[in-house]
């Protein structure tokens, strides 16, 4: 007789949604430079509209639908939901300008900082505890940024839009009682009035203008916008947000390395300096997380021998 699996902990499932989630954004670069050459304003208007009625079947599915609309009757949610909704388009608005426009590989390095910028939102916004190995993860952090600003006499606005928009989505979200597919769902209901009005003034937003490939491109922007999205909500409310800055930064890697070999962008040894010291602080954090969860399991596995 098979020994029955024992359920999966939430740690362990907010893992294993984290990086599919990171999975799907690393590679995602790939998928929004076929639909090249539609502008990226366009692109973020058929994101905010096709992901509305993917969510929707999705919740009819699993008949979810009547919990979500509750949340409309709930003022301070929606206020709340309104704000991420404004962040989360943000996020999308810059990443898609960076790929349209050759910057990739600083897009990389923003969800490079996105773990760090996370620990930070963690410590002013949720007053998590934070130690000296997660301290000095940031001040390398502070030293990569730096040394870009006094490399090119200014900030790296699409690293920092990216992570700072990202991060404060992610703490925002993590402040309502919302699931991650009803959340979705509420901010694309918000956005769509908007991108449907753009799609319609710019005539289709570039659907029907060129060729069939770019349209499936278009109309599938909802599906892989939502996927990877819910996925990480969902890992953020499993986990802590600093467990899950720390952890998650396999997408940037990827992102990275797509920047680099598939779209050929010049990575000069500035952006190699400041991604080094991007690499030693996490490698700091992720060592000293890994550290605290052993210890975290030996206290478990101490307390269950010595319960009765």
């Amino acid at each position: 007789m098979a020994t029955p699996q024992p359920p999966m902990s939430d740690e362990r499932r907010g893992f294993l949604l984290g990086v599919t989630a990171y999975l799907i954004w690393g590679f995602a670069a790939l998928y929004w430079v076929q639909a090249e050459p539609v502008q990226a304003q366009d692109l973020l208007a058929h994101r905010a509209f096709w992901s509305m009625p993917f969510v929707l079947l999705c919740l009819l599915f699993i008949g979810r639908l009547r919990s979500a609309l509750s949340i409309l009757r709930q003022p301070r949610t929606m206020a709340v939901m309104t704000a991420s909704a404004l962040l989360g388009a943000t996020n999308w608005l810059v990443f898609l300008w960076a790929i349209s426009h050759e910057q990739a590989s600083d897009a990389a390095l923003g969800y490079f900082l996105l773990p760090l910028v996370n620990v930070v939102i963690g410590l002013t916004v949720f007053r998590e505890s934070i130690d000296t190995p997660q301290k000095v993860g940031v001040a390398f952090a502070v030293a990569a940024v730096s040394l870009q600003v006094i490399y090119h006499g200014g900030l790296p606005l699409v690293a920092l839009g990216l992570s700072l928009s990202f991060g404060l989505y992610g703490g925002i979200r993590k402040k309502v009682s919302v699931g991650s597919l009803e959340g979705l769902f509420i901010e694309t209901l918000l956005m769509s009035p908007f991108a449907l009005a753009w799609i319609v003034y710019r005539d289709g937003a570039g659907l029907g203008q060129y060729g069939l490939g770019v349209d499936m491109v278009l109309l599938g922007a909802g599906a892989f916008t939502a996927i990877p999205l819910i996925s990480y909500v969902a890992a953020g409310r499993l986990l802590p947000l600093s467990a899950l800055g720390l952890v998650f930064y396999i997408g940037p890697t990827t992102q990275l390395l797509v920047a680099v070999y598939a779209f050929e962008e010049p990575f000069t040894g500035v952006q190699a300096a400041a991604f080094g010291l991007v690499w030693i602080g996490l490698a700091i954090v992720t060592l000293d997380n890994a550290r605290r969860l052993r210890q975290s399991r030996r206290l478990r596995a101490r307390a269950a021998e010595a319960a009765p």
